[in-house]
């Protein structure tokens, strides 16, 4: 293993996919919780929650951003990425359009 710079990106194993990923360039929040996705979670990850935000939390009003909405979203992205069903199975392609069947 060479120790080259950080300058090449930052890669974590992410918890989403279970392997090394390109990380964010930054945390996304300057909280703990920022600084734990900064560590877990891939870019790949992140857009994947971004797009989940979006499909589940567009009802919200923009002007919503009070701390009980953040806390609810807080919420939701522990879940996504740390909950019981955070992890993907290997080998996981992310679904292009409609919902995947529940059993």
């Amino acid at each position: 293993m060479s120790s080259n710079p950080v300058a090449a990106g930052h890669t974590v194993f992410c918890v989403k996919f279970q392997k090394e990923m390109p990380g964010l360039d930054e945390p996304p929040f300057d909280t703990e919780l920022g600084q734990k996705v900064y560590d877990n979670v891939s870019q790949e990850a992140w857009r994947m929650w971004n797009r989940a935000l979006q499909d589940g939390v567009e009802r919200v009003p923009p002007e919503s951003a009070n701390p009980k909405d953040q806390e609810v979203i807080v919420k939701h992205l522990e879940n996504f990425f740390w909950g019981e069903n955070a992890a993907l199975p290997p080998g996981y392609v992310p679904q292009q359009g409609g919902g995947g069947h529940h059993h």
